[in-house]
C-alpha cells in the first residue's frame, strides 16, 4: 500500500495523473470500507446484503486499500477462499492498469 501512495504521488506531481486523485482515491477508499462495514452489519442482522460483485467494484476502481483494511479490522470477507481469491485478482488488475498508464503517459511525454 505504501509503494501504491507513494507511486499515484510520484505521479499526481509529475503531472502523469490530475490533483483531483488526491480526493478521489482517499473517499473512495472510506466508500468501499463502509461497504464492508454495512455488509458485515446486514449479515449479523440476518438484511440484505451487497453483493460481492460491488465489493469487487470497488475493490478494482481503486479502493483497495480500504477493502483490505476492513478485511482485516472488522474481519468481514477475509475467510472465504474464492473472494480473497477475487480481490487479488482486482487488486493486480487495477495495480497493472495504473502502471500501464503511467508508463504509457511518460512514454508519451518523451517522444
Amino acid at each position: 500500500m505504501l509503494v501504491y501512495a507513494a507511486v499515484i504521488l510520484w505521479a499526481i506531481w509529475m503531472r502523469k495523473l490530475p490533483l483531483w486523485v488526491l480526493a478521489a482515491l482517499p473517499a473512495l477508499n472510506l466508500a468501499t470500507f463502509f461497504a464492508y462495514w454495512q455488509d458485515k452489519y446486514a449479515a449479523e442482522k440476518g438484511r440484505w446484503r451487497i453483493k460481492e460483485d460491488s465489493l469487487h467494484l470497488l475493490s478494482l476502481a481503486g479502493g483497495w486499500p480500504g477493502a483490505y483494511l476492513a478485511q482485516q479490522i472488522l474481519r468481514h470477507k477475509s475467510r472465504k477462499f474464492e473472494f480473497r481469491a477475487a480481490y487479488r485478482v482486482t487488486v493486480t488488475l487495477h495495480c497493472g492498469a495504473v502502471g500501464g498508464w503511467l508508463w504509457w503517459a511518460t512514454r508519451g511525454a518523451g517522444s
